[in-house]
């Protein structure tokens, strides 16, 4: 059996290169807090602007929409982070032409998806923490009363399905270079009936349905549940539940996905191309 600091060291590797080159573009890293910041206020001051309309709608949720949204936009980036980390990281391989040295190493296959998005992972968890932070301190959103233990399978949940999606939409990029239908059309379609703005229960009912076909879905729901209302672990149970068959169908699909995208690449000669 391969000790710890062995298995750790590849992907520790891959966090501190990712690490140097975003600390290196200082003005980027600090601008990112004060986006943070920009955002936050402006869902705060519009949501003094719908004051009580839609509250019904907002019930199951605490009935305050600022909270709803702040959730919403936090967790939201893992979806943005999970769409792009390794797609990028694959396209700025073939442009640098390191992508083909890395495959030819004997890294596997899955140390290589999950290293690539380690520092992604990790950043857009600090970020999440800082949205949190902001809300409870600046904008006296509550929080006494969240389930952190049904917070964070959730949060391991949110990372493995979405993150599925990003290796498929990787395997597209790895393939047609440019031009990814899975980012486009995933990232929005869950905007517009995933829940980030507003309750999955203001669309038609036809568009319900197909809501409920999206990890985004139960992520942002049982996230809610369980930050601003307190919901135990069985009572989010419905939604672990679903979003854990989608990972269990997802993950294992998506590196098969993975594995022929970089087959047909190298029978192709197409790894360096871009």
């Amino acid at each position: 059996m391969r000790p710890v600091s062995l298995i750790l060291e590849k992907p520790l590797a891959f966090v501190w290169r990712d690490f140097i080159e975003d600390t290196s573009y200082k003005l980027s890293f600090l601008m990112q807090f004060l986006s943070i910041f920009i955002s936050t206020s402006m869902f705060y001051f519009f949501s003094k602007l719908l004051g009580d309309a839609g509250s019904s709608h907002l019930k199951p949720y605490g009935g305050d929409y600022f909270s709803f949204v702040l959730i919403g936009v936090a967790f939201y980036s893992y979806l943005g982070v999970s769409m792009k980390s390794l797609s990028d990281t694959i396209r700025e391989g073939q442009m640098l032409g390191t992508l083909e040295a890395l495959l030819l190493t004997q890294t596997e296959i899955p140390t290589i998806i999950i290293s690539s998005s380690l520092y992604s992972f990790i950043w857009a968890s600090f970020k999440v923490a800082v949205y949190l932070l902001l809300g409870a301190y600046a904008f006296g959103v509550n929080l006494g009363n969240a389930n952190l233990i049904g917070a964070a399978i959730f949060l391991m949940l949110t990372i493995i399905s979405f993150g599925s999606l990003g290796i498929i939409s990787a395997s597209f990029v790895m393939v047609l270079k440019r031009g990814d239908p899975v980012n486009w059309i995933f990232s929005s379609v869950s905007g517009l009936i995933g829940g980030l703005y507003y309750p999955v229960s203001v669309l038609p009912d036809w568009l319900q349905s197909f809501s409920y076909l999206l990890p985004v879905t139960y992520a942002l729901e049982g996230m809610r549940l369980a930050v601003l209302k307190g919901y135990s672990v069985s009572e989010l149970l419905p939604n672990i539940l679903a979003l854990t068959l989608f990972s269990i169908i997802m993950l294992p699909l998506s590196i098969m996905i993975f594995r022929y995208a970089v087959k047909k690449a190298k029978k192709d000669g197409t790894l360096t191309q871009y």
